[in-house]
Parts: C-alpha cells; structure tokens; sequence
C-alpha cells in the first residue's frame, strides 16, 4: 500500500525550524536551544535526498547568517558539512535504529559545535560560553520526536 506525500511538510518545516532559531529564550536557557534548523534538515537529507542536499544546505545556512545576523557563511559552512557526511553515509544511517541514529546525530551536532568554536578562533571573536555545548545533548534528545513528527505529517494520508 502506497502512501501519499504531503509536498508542503518540507518547506513548512524548514521555514518553522528558521523561525524556532530567532524566539528569544530567557539568558539562561540561551546556550541550550537546539539547533532546529540542522535538524530538521538532517531528517530530511534522510527521508528525501532527492528534494534537499548540499546546494540547499547552503542556500539555508546563508539565508540563517542573514536572518540571525551572524558571520555570513558560517552557519552556511557548518550545514554543508553536515550535509555531507549525512549524504556519505545516509545508506547505512538508515538501516540503524532510531536510538543510534539520535547518537549519530548529536556526534553531528557535537562536530557542529567544534567548527564554530574553531571559526571563532580563526576570526578572533569570543568563544561561547561552555553551556553551548550542552545543546547538542538536547538535540539528540530532541531526534526521536522531531522524527516521529515529521515522519507523521510527511507520510500521512491525504483526505
């Protein structure tokens, strides 16, 4: 039994995971947001890499650097990198189980945080606090629910 595709989850959800990066949060809980947007688009450098890579990857990065007002290309760099690996070894990424896909992910966003701090290095800007580092703990807390969400809505049944 075939199941319909909903064309508008995509988008829609790349748009959200932008606009999930720019709610202001109080000071303290800052440093855990979960970076939504390399998240939403690993689950779909997974489920569709015939829709999304590594030219979207960074026509999403550079789009970010101008909405959050960061270094233009650096969040650009940093998902084209994830996109890559993602795209290296999506066969076998997709045979694991969805706890060690979570683990594979929270590696990718680990490695996320260390291609900005080492950006920060090179431009001499100032390092993160090391609470920054915590978030890519809750985003591979966060993997599972935001799989199984978007894994609902893209696959759902149409009328």
């Amino acid at each position: 039994m075939s199941r319909a595709r909903n064309g508008w989850v995509l988008p829609v959800s790349l748009l959200l995971a932008l606009l999930l990066g720019l709610v202001p949060l109080p000071g303290m809980l800052q440093p855990l947001r979960p970076y939504w947007l390399a998240l939403v688009l690993a689950y779909w450098l997974l489920e569709e890499p015939e829709h999304i890579g590594l030219g979207v990857a960074f026509a999403l990065g550079v789009l970010a650097d101008l909405v959050f007002g960061g270094l233009l290309g650096e969040q650009a760099m940093r998902l084209v990198v994830m996109a890559f690996i993602l795209d290296r070894f999506r066969a076998r990424m997709r045979f694991f189980p969805l706890s060690q896909q979570a683990l594979v992910i929270g590696v990718l966003l680990l490695n996320d945080r260390v291609i900005s701090a080492a950006i920060h290095v090179v431009m001499g800007a100032p390092q993160l606090p090391w609470l920054y580092w915590l978030a890519p703990l809750l985003g591979l807390l966060l993997w599972a629910p935001l799989h199984f969400a978007l894994d609902t809505l893209r696959l759902r049944r149409r009328g």
